[in-house]
């Protein structure tokens, strides 16, 4: 995924169809990195100190967003978990991430997970007529609204806020994340690079004509989207030289199944 007129078109969740690697499609910056987060073997401690965020309660539509979002991924994986709701969504999202055998496999199958979510028309209409309005002001804050809107049921209470772009100007444009449900119950940076920010920042960009950086900071588990303002390269992404969190399920499984097949290992540990 108040001012959310042309996103009807985007009542489903965002989060972050990547095209194949060899697509003109997919940006020549994301072909190359690879599936590692970063190259340090620093652990960092999960957000304990944290303050607590009252839980969201979701609604109806929340749970048709939620199931529409796991029939998408199940699709994509080929595998569904037996949990219910949202432990069950993590199953297969984990799944996700350790089906592709480097960054590129992961972040591509998770736009497309995307981009499924959506007609396609509706995509390109609104890359078309509604994202060049105002210098691209418009659509950057009805996406915020819109995302603020529909996507708790994902990420947690979450509020629009204002962000203040390159040239000088301030936008209320943005998102802020109090705690990410996605990242702490995933537990998994990896998880929250390969398949939330770098999907998600494409998605908007490529296929919606907004451009969006995502800030997620694994010692609070908070996240700042902001619409409007476009993410570096990924190579130069400080996110990409963030350790590990404490917890992570996938780091060990993943330096097993390495050895086997001619891949670097997920997340370092």
């Amino acid at each position: 995924m108040s001012e959310m007129t042309p996103l009807a078109i985007v009542s489903v969740p965002t989060i972050p169809s990547f095209p194949l690697s060899n697509s003109p499609l997919l940006p020549k910056r994301l072909r190359s990195y690879r599936l590692c987060t970063s190259s340090g073997s620093k652990i960092v401690e999960q957000a304990k100190t944290a303050p607590s965020i009252p839980e969201y309660k979701p609604g109806v539509f929340d749970d048709l967003f939620l199931n529409l979002f796991r029939n998408k991924l199940v699709e994509e994986v080929g595998w569904d978990s037996g949990k219910p709701g949202y432990d069950g969504l993590i199953e297969v999202v984990n799944r996700l991430m350790m089906k592709g055998r480097t960054k590129n496999d992961t972040v591509e199958a998770a736009v497309r997970v995307l981009r499924s979510l959506f007609p396609p028309f509706l995509l390109e209409l609104y890359k078309m007529l509604i994202a060049p309005i105002g210098g691209g002001k418009v659509a950057a804050m009805m996406v915020a609204r819109v995302t603020a809107l529909t996507c708790q049921w994902l990420m947690g209470p979450c509020k629009v806020n204002t962000v203040n772009l390159p040239n000088g100007t301030s936008w209320s444009s943005g998102v802020y994340v109090e705690r990410c449900k996605y990242l702490e119950e995933s537990k998994c940076a990896g998880i929250c690079i390969n398949t939330c920010k770098f999907p998600t920042q494409t998605f908007f960009n490529d296929h919606m004509g907004v451009p969006l950086l995502m800030e997620p900071n694994f010692s609070d588990y908070s996240c700042q989207f902001k619409f409007g303002v476009l993410p570096p390269l990924p190579e130069d992404d400080s996110i990409l030289k963030e350790p590990c969190l404490e917890a992570c399920p996938n780091a060990a499984q993943r330096r097993v199944t390495a050895r086997n097949r001619d891949e670097d290992p997920c997340p370092k540990t």
